[in-house]
């Protein structure tokens, strides 16, 4: 294959989200730029908000927002102080996408339509080139790599090149950009002797030691499970919605099997209500506070009779239902395979420059969104990420002048 060389131009690996808004700042400051894409440019932007788009989180204070992070909290300080929700609503603005925020604070563009925020993102990327390309290796050019220290504070090399290996052509840049997201990319890296934090689902559902196929569908909200508090849902292989991806994204490096205990209902008095509604059959009792299938299955699983009426329930049986509502205990065993919507890992952030997300080791060599092991709950913060990081590079580039 030819080299082919591009003086004072920009590659930037990977049309996702992040790639695309770091290529629309540096189009519109006049740099040439070139993102190289083996799929569909941001097709990982359609799925998000079930379609609809959830573009962001409504929260302007940045150490709120970065709480948010299982992974990356204290790095994003400085990302989320200079470009927050506030820069992006206005950055979606600028390119025709008008938001509201939900009142669960989530922001999504008026339209409800990923597809259309998609179509208008792109339109404003007219300029930059695309190649539809797959990047296999990227190789600093320069006559000194200098090792780094214990503390991986080495100052980056300076006047590096980069080439660019691709599986139709080889190419040299000034300035590489890696934004090739949490699902690939990190094999292309594996000669530039960064640490990488291994890669696993984080926002997932999660499988079960006992079976909960009977209950597939079956929703209970504003179950509490740690200090997390949202909404639960069972399904053919486990458990998953809401709560479930925030605890499977804290505890994503967890090992299997372990345990967790939800919590169904506040502190009540059972006894009162057991006393006011004495003729009702204990399932119809337990309803109150879960579905129906449910309060059946967890009677079942304590060995109580569903129908029993209220007034014969003793006091070891009322304190047995209510403990296991208050405590209900569940053995999770693996995370349901090919379901993840979020993965955490990649660039260990000990490498990166949280100030313009350049790595400490190369000059000229940056990084944004997934790549990063940064992970966010569900909400719009894994792509308040890479709006975020992806605008930080972008504006160190420009402050180079390159």
């Amino acid at each position: 294959m030819e080299q082919e060389s591009i003086s004072k131009k920009i590659a930037i690996i990977g049309a996702g989200p992040a790639g695309c808004i770091c290529a629309k700042f540096l189009k519109d400051a006049g740099f040439d730029v070139f993102i190289f894409e083996k799929g569909k440019v941001l097709q990982t932007l359609l799925p998000t908000g079930g379609g609809k788009c959830n573009l962001a989180h409504a929260q302007n204070d940045y150490k709120e927002l970065a709480k948010n992070y299982p992974r990356g909290e204290k790095f994003l300080y400085s990302v989320f102080s200079r470009f927050g929700t506030y820069e992006t609503i206005e950055f979606f603005k600028s390119i025709g996408v008008e938001t509201y925020v939900r009142a669960d604070n989530r922001i999504f563009p008026n339209s409800n339509s990923s597809a259309d925020v998609r179509e208008k993102f792109i339109r404003a990327l007219k300029g930059a080139k695309f190649l539809n390309e797959k990047v296999i290796k990227i190789i600093p050019v320069s006559r000194d790599i200098k090792p780094l220290d214990e503390n991986r504070n080495e100052l980056p090399v300076q006047d590096v090149k980069y080439s660019i290996i691709t599986d139709k052509n080889n190419y040299v840049f000034d300035v590489v950009v890696v934004a090739t997201g949490g699902h690939s990319g990190v094999q292309l890296l594996n000669n530039l002797n960064l640490n990488i934090q291994k890669q696993t689902p984080s926002l997932v559902g999660l499988m079960t030691k006992v079976d909960y196929s009977d209950l597939a569908g079956v929703c209970l909200r504003n179950v509490k499970c740690e200090k997390y508090c949202g909404d639960f849902l069972f399904t053919h292989k486990g458990v998953s919605g809401p709560l479930i991806y925030t605890l499977s994204s804290v505890f994503a490096r967890k090992t299997f099997p372990y345990n967790l205990s939800f919590k169904f209902i506040d502190y009540v008095n059972m006894q009162e209500f057991l006393d006011k509604n004495s003729n009702k059959e204990i399932k119809n009792l337990i309803s109150q506070f879960v579905p129906k299938t449910f309060a059946n299955r967890l009677l079942t699983e304590l060995n109580i009779n569903p129908d029993v009426k209220c007034h014969k329930i003793d006091g070891k049986t009322r304190d047995k239902i209510y403990q296991t509502l208050l405590n209900y205990e569940i053995t999770l065993t693996g995370k349901v395979p090919d379901g993840e919507i979020v993965s955490c890992g990649g660039v260990d952030l000990k490498e990166i420059k949280p100030k313009n997300m350049e790595a400490k080791r190369y000059q000229n060599l940056y990084f944004c969104g997934e790549i990063l092991d940064i992970d966010g709950f569900c909400g719009g913060f894994n792509l308040q990420n890479c709006w975020s990081t992806g605008y930080i590079v972008a504006q160190s580039i420009i402050k180079n002048g390159l």
